[in-house]
């Protein structure tokens, strides 16, 4: 098990990169703001294995990550469950980590004002989840 402090303090760094993806949002820089927002979901992730586990994952893929924590949960079935309804959304979660660094590509508001949401409501069902 990782030391309560360390658990607090990803988990804090990973709160304070949704509100980073928020501002970026209301000043217009969306591109930063979907970044941040999956930086958020996946870090709140990882948060919640390294609590569960004492190890931190190496991986960045939302999705590899939502399933250690299926093997982990008491209730498997609902994070599976979670990840076959959200999957368009997780995927393009997803994109937004690689968009910054290696693609010309350029976002919209609404497209991520529905990421910076999605990442809310990822980080939500992570906190409820029992591992």
């Amino acid at each position: 098990m990782a030391r309560r402090e360390e658990v607090e303090l990803i988990r804090d760094r990973a709160l304070r990169m949704l509100n980073s993806a928020k501002h970026h949002l209301s000043v217009g820089d969306y591109d930063i703001a979907a970044f941040m927002a999956e930086q958020a979901a996946q870090l709140f992730i990882k948060c919640k294995i390294l609590e569960a586990t004492g190890e931190m994952p190496r991986t960045h893929v939302i999705r590899r990550l939502l399933g250690v924590l299926r093997d982990l949960s008491r209730d498997g079935g609902a994070v599976e469950d979670f990840v076959k309804r959200r999957r368009s959304l997780l995927i393009r979660l997803e994109e937004a980590y690689l968009a910054l660094r290696y693609l010309f590509r350029r976002y919209e508001r609404d497209e991520v004002e529905e990421l910076v949401s999605f990442a809310e409501e990822v980080i939500e069902f992570v906190r409820d989840l029992q591992v």
